[in-house]
């Protein structure tokens, strides 16, 4: 349904604006008599479905939720609080949701359900810390803890994103050098090569790489386009949720980094699914919510049996063991968690411990990587000179 802007003024006349879901002027009108208002002026909204659309960075998510929090405790009644934070906002996209929001907590909207409107800002995890600390009469620290774990998700993502920056910056720059040497200085040795070629003296290697440069720079949009070609297919399939799931299959089975990706998933699941029972979030409703956000397809499966399991009556290590999917380590820690009722504590520590050795073994990792670059670089480049020496120093022997 659209959203219409409204004008209105109350029964003493003072002006009243917001912005109202409906699918017509008319039902508009009919919400603003319910609520004992006289409308002034009833235009659609502008911009209200371009704030469901936009995206908002997850430092700055963290720091809204913190500034609200602080209001809250300082005293500062909820509408207000979202008036300040709505005109202090720096950022258009933030500021648009924060002013729907607002509006819509005004019409009588629990804060969460007003949250859910915006899924591309608020995810499952926060709305429903925010439902639950809404209901326990705890909101001011379900939203620092929602902060807290935004801040720890996006360090994680900076962290991991740092550590792959150089490795990628030296796979771009070799293939720079690798193509420039191709397509510009090994053409230039071609006339020298003419007479071998002919007497069919030319080693392998330097007629294939000959070769291969005469290609570049005849064909280089068949390459191109082959490129493209090939990406696009890719981003299409990958895009099905086949291609979604071959695609976290592929991830945790990538050899060297396969467990990393699947170490960090579980961290993920575990985070969410402890910070979620830390703010009395049923465990159901918090599987389903740490099952989304562990960000892989087949771990999301295994977790999926094991709320089955839970709602049989069944205990939730068992299915994750099965699973074969989560360390041996970290199945135990959980089955001993709920016999001592701690789950929540517990799932929180083995997100800690795992971040903390799955940080370590891809600092190593990159570290062994950067210079396996290094020496793939020196070798194609080796490989370029060798081939084309190689036939200059014999012919120059010969002579």
């Amino acid at each position: 349904m659209p959203d219409y802007a409204y004008v209105a003024r109350d029964m003493r006349g003072q002006r009243k604006t917001g912005v109202l879901t409906a699918n017509s002027q008319r039902d508009v009108l009919s919400m603003l008599d319910g609520m004992s208002l006289m409308p002034v002026e009833i235009t659609p909204a502008k911009g209200s479905g371009d704030a469901r659309s936009k995206r908002v960075s997850g430092q700055v998510m963290a720091n809204a939720y913190n500034q609200l929090a602080s209001l809250l405790r300082s005293g500062v009644p909820l509408m207000r609080a979202l008036t300040v934070m709505s005109s202090q906002a720096s950022k258009p996209a933030l500021k648009a949701v924060l002013v729907e929001i607002k509006s819509k907590v005004e019409e009588g909207e629990p804060l969460p359900v007003a949250m859910a409107r915006f899924p591309r800002v608020f995810n499952d995890m926060a709305v429903n810390m925010v439902r639950a600390g809404t209901e326990g009469g705890f909101l001011e620290d379900a939203l620092e803890r929602v902060a807290a774990f935004t801040e720890q998700q996006e360090d994680m993502k900076g962290r991991a994103a740092g550590a792959l920056a150089y490795p990628v910056f030296l796979g771009c720059v070799g293939t720079a050098v690798v193509t420039v040497l191709i397509i510009f200085f090994v053409p230039k040795f071609e006339p020298l090569f003419a007479t071998l070629r002919e007497k069919g003296q030319l080693p392998a290697a330097t007629d294939m790489l000959l070769a291969f440069s005469a290609f570049l720079q005849n064909y280089w949009w068949l390459l191109i386009a082959t490129i493209c070609i090939g990406l696009f297919s890719a981003v299409s399939f990958l895009r099905t949720d086949k291609g979604k799931y071959w695609l976290d299959w592929a991830k945790i089975k990538f050899p060297l980094f396969g467990s990393i990706f699947l170490s960090l998933a579980v961290a993920r699941f575990c985070r969410v699914l402890g910070t979620l029972l830390n703010n009395g979030v049923p465990i159901l409703r918090s599987l389903e919510i740490s099952r989304a956000a562990a960000g892989n397809r087949i771990l999301s499966a295994s977790i999926k049996k094991a709320s089955e399991n839970i709602t049989a009556g069944e205990k939730l290590a068992t299915p994750l063991a099965a699973s074969g999917h989560f360390p041996n380590q970290v199945v135990e820690m959980i089955s001993v968690a709920e016999e001592s009722n701690s789950l929540d504590r517990v799932m929180i520590q083995i997100s800690d411990s795992l971040e903390r050795t799955t940080f370590r073994r891809m600092d190593m990792l990159v570290r062994l990587l950067e210079p396996m670059m290094l020496l793939l670089m020196a070798g194609v480049v080796f490989f370029i000179v060798l081939a084309l020496m190689v036939p200059l120093l014999n012919s120059s022997g010969a002579v």
